[in-house]
């Protein structure tokens, strides 16, 4: 990858899910040497701190957890994202899975401003595809792919600029979907890679036909890295644990590839939870698999001692 520069910025949400925890991702990215990797690559950085969310009225909703919170949250964060992009990359410290909604808003705005489409990448074991309707658990950090697709009803959210395209978007690491959520899929053009599928043919093979279609249509790519896309063994300080997940090689694997393609435009790092790590080693390999996001190789990376 060329040299980019990266607009770190934090999003201590929490509100997500009813689990605690998230909220001390942003600092375990800084403690775990994100701005570090990223200028030993040859990036420059600039950290601009913690977004906020906007003002709101804490409302208990009947059934959703935090429902105005995670709308001032979306608000801030579109807000945030959009105008890091006239800066460089943004890359986003997260904070629960429900920021992506916002993040992601950020990049259809400024992927529209430019007339290019945008693709997501979505690094995960739940399609987090509900509707504020068929949430069962009430936890809004399994919504936001509903909502940049213009799925269901999100009133209160920031308008979007237009649907994000069902046929723009790859799910890779499914092994937790709500049967509602699977329904819904499959009425859908989503590229959706399972574990029995990278178990049957491997995880490059899909992965790289999407980059193809990316690449072909001149395409911005936003890639949203879920701590549980990796099996808990590799990475435990998640709550959301789903055993069988991606293997350190194998998420390895999937970002070198999207440094290969040079087609990166914004990366989230979400669901890291620091009160269940075992002495920083989820964040460090977060860290390490940004960092050959945007171009460390198999050669380069660091021996740990625990």
């Amino acid at each position: 990858m060329k040299p980019q520069h990266c607009i770190l910025q934090g999003a201590p949400l929490d509100c997500g899910k009813i689990r605690r925890g998230c909220i001390m991702g942003p600092d375990a990215y800084r403690t775990a040497g994100l701005a570090e990797a990223l200028t030993s690559l040859g990036h420059t950085v600039t950290d601009i701190g913690n977004v906020a969310p906007i003002p709101f009225t804490d409302t208990p909703h009947p059934k959703l957890h935090r429902l105005a919170e995670t709308i001032a949250w979306t608000h801030a964060l579109a807000d945030t994202a959009e105008a890091s992009f006239a800066r460089g990359m943004p890359i986003t410290m997260g904070g629960d899975h429900a920021l992506a909604a916002g993040t992601v808003l950020g990049a259809m705005r400024h992927a529209a401003s430019v007339n290019r489409p945008l693709f997501v990448l979505w690094l995960d074991a739940h399609s987090d595809f509900h509707t504020l309707e068929s949430t069962d658990s009430g936890n809004l950090h399994g919504t936001p792919m509903a909502y940049v697709t213009g799925r269901g009803a999100f009133p209160g959210w920031p308008a979007l600029p237009s649907p994000l395209p069902f046929e723009n978007i790859a799910m890779i690491g499914l092994r937790s979907v709500d049967p509602a959520e699977r329904a819904a899929l499959q009425d859908t053009a989503i590229t959706r890679v399972d574990m029995r599928q990278i178990d049957e043919t491997g995880i490059a093979q899909p992965l790289g036909a999407f980059l193809e279609r990316v690449a072909a249509a001149n395409g911005m790519l936003h890639v949203s890295l879920d701590v549980d896309f990796l099996d808990p063994a590799a990475a435990p300080a998640v709550g959301t644990t789903v055993p069988g997940g991606a293997t350190v090689r194998e998420g390895h694997l999937v970002m070198e590839m999207v440094n290969d393609s040079e087609l990166l435009t914004s990366l989230d790092l979400v669901e890291l939870n620091p009160y269940l790590d075992e002495r920083g080693r989820t964040a460090r390999l977060m860290v390490e698999l940004a960092a050959s996001a945007m171009g460390r190789n198999v050669f380069d990376r660091p021996t740990r001692a625990y």
